[in-house]
């Protein structure tokens, strides 16, 4: 049987075809080739149109179809993965009433911590493991306050994969991880919180009917089949975020398993079987794809919300015409610790590590008689590389000691200079592997479909392509402490 996943990024739609008999992708594709547009109405808001993921959605699917690698009438189920936390919300004929807010955008922090200080920072710590901070729930409090006559239009609200899910199928379901990335769900309770939907004046309709994230969440319906050349009635048989979904893909599933990613944002994610949660809710915890009220599986988040975004920046607005890799070449040439010069990559928007805090992209000890743009190149990727490591170091703090880090070998993890300062800025080794999210979507689709008779056998022939070891941690490290110096400088921590 054929696999379908989608991977419904930011920056774009990323589809892959999977035979589930060799678990290997047959073909991929792409759309658009230029980043998805965010839409910045005032400083630190963000929003996408639902609507156009769709569109490029089909439009990737289009593409892939034509490349002839597959009949696209053998593919027997589908898995959608998603940019985690944004907003969709649809009235009662599944009309989107306003575009998404999307996991970047910051106006709902004082919603957010309103809620934290009515239910209290220890319950709501110890029932959603989380401060409700801007998530879905807190930006769904800022509709209702700031848009009140889109907010009574509402039927259903949903998270960006939810939505893919409901354009193929005409369904609309929730899952309980899916439900504790929104923080709706109450871990100590086992059930939608009460607490949170009271407070914010949310009735319980809004609530999607909760399935099992390896489950049926509705058929694709005959005329979306047709505009595609699929079958009618393919199973849409797993939903999960865009994290909890990458650590699918790298097989990581069990307590001490360790997966990271760097692309527009940065991620390390780590499963654990405790309700484990940060007491400054800096880092996060989540429902993970395997977990159920028997056998308790949550993935502890650390997310950077400036990683590659950063780099694509400098790219863009200083590379004049050059490629990633090229603009690796150049930086190579400069020593580690780029000749003094630092670089904090926090641009884009409220970063949850310094308690949702809008810190701004800064440059440090730029010597204009001495720095050029290929010391500003490494710098960045060094900036990214220690951000890594101070969120690090806050898992570590709160028990998460991994001994190796799985990630796919793409985006940042592309560039050797930026692997090295990983490794070397954390002391982790780091396990490539030739894998992404719509690959790990569509072996999601696989489990759910019970193609697989378990998650592990889905991953029975997953291998590593390389491994990079720590070889240059005294160096690294100097920089790195000169590095957090300056940046608890700036955020005044003694």
């Amino acid at each position: 049987m054929l696999l379908l996943g989608i991977d419904t990024g930011t920056s774009s739609i990323k589809v892959s075809v999977v035979d589930s008999a060799t678990q290997k992708s047959l073909a991929s594709a792409q759309y658009p080739a230029k980043e998805s547009k965010i839409t910045t109405l005032q400083p630190g808001w963000a929003e996408q149109s639902p609507e156009m993921w769709w569109e490029h959605t089909v439009q990737a699917l289009k593409q892939m179809n034509a490349s002839g690698a597959y009949d696209p009438r053998d593919i027997g189920a589908i898995g959608i993965a998603y940019q985690m936390h944004g907003l969709v919300v649809v009235d009662h004929n599944r009309k989107v009433l306003r575009d998404a807010i999307i996991w970047c955008d910051s106006r709902a922090v004082p919603y957010g911590q309103k809620a934290l200080e009515h239910i209290g920072r220890e319950k709501s710590l110890s029932d959603l493991l989380n401060s409700p901070g801007n998530f879905t729930a807190a930006k769904l409090a800022w509709v209702k306050e700031n848009e009140p006559d889109i907010f009574a239009r509402i039927d259903k609200v949903m998270l960006p994969g939810d939505f893919i899910a409901m354009k193929l199928t005409g369904n609309i379901t929730t899952s309980i991880p899916a439900l504790s990335e929104g923080i709706f769900w109450d871990f100590r309770e086992n059930q939608v919180s009460a607490d949170i939907m009271s407070f914010f004046g949310f009735s319980a309709d809004i609530i999607p009917d909760i399935k099992p994230l390896f489950s049926e969440h509705g058929r694709i319906s005959v005329d979306v089949a047709e505009a595609l050349g699929l079958r009618a009635g393919i199973p849409v048989a797993y939903k999960a975020g865009d994290q909890p979904n990458n650590a699918l893909s790298l097989n990581v599933l069990n307590p001490g398993e360790v997966a990271a990613t760097a692309g527009t944002s940065g991620v390390i994610y780590g499963v654990s079987d405790k309700l484990i949660y940060d007491p400054q809710s800096r880092v996060n915890t989540f429902a993970h794809v395997n977990y159920s009220a028997d056998q308790k599986r949550v993935g502890v988040l650390m997310n950077i919300n400036g990683t590659g975004i950063m780099n694509s920046w400098v790219k863009e607005n200083l590379g004049n015409g050059l490629n990633y890799e090229q603009m690796n070449a150049e930086a190579i040439k400069v020593d580690t610790g780029s000749q003094g010069l630092r670089i904090f990559p926090f641009g884009n928007g409220a970063e949850r590590v310094f308690n949702n805090r809008i810190i701004g992209a800064q440059f440090h000890g730029l010597d204009l008689n001495r720095h050029s743009r290929e010391h500003v190149f490494r710098a960045v990727q060094e900036g990214i590389a220690f951000t890594f490591r101070y969120g690090l170091d806050i898992m570590r703090s709160n028990g998460m000691n991994p001994k190796v880090i799985r990630a796919g070998h793409m985006n940042m993890f592309r560039s050797d200079l930026f692997t090295e300062a990983f490794v070397n800025s954390t002391g982790v080794p780091v396990e490539l592997y030739q894998n992404d999210g719509s690959i790990g979507a569509a072996l999601g689709a696989g489990i759910g479909a019970q193609v697989f008779n378990t998650p592990q056998e889905a991953f029975s022939q997953f291998r590593p392509i390389k491994w990079v070891e720590p070889s240059q941690t005294e160096t690294y490290e100097a920089a790195y402490q000169d590095w957090k110096t300056l940046l608890e400088a700036q955020l005044n921590i003694v």
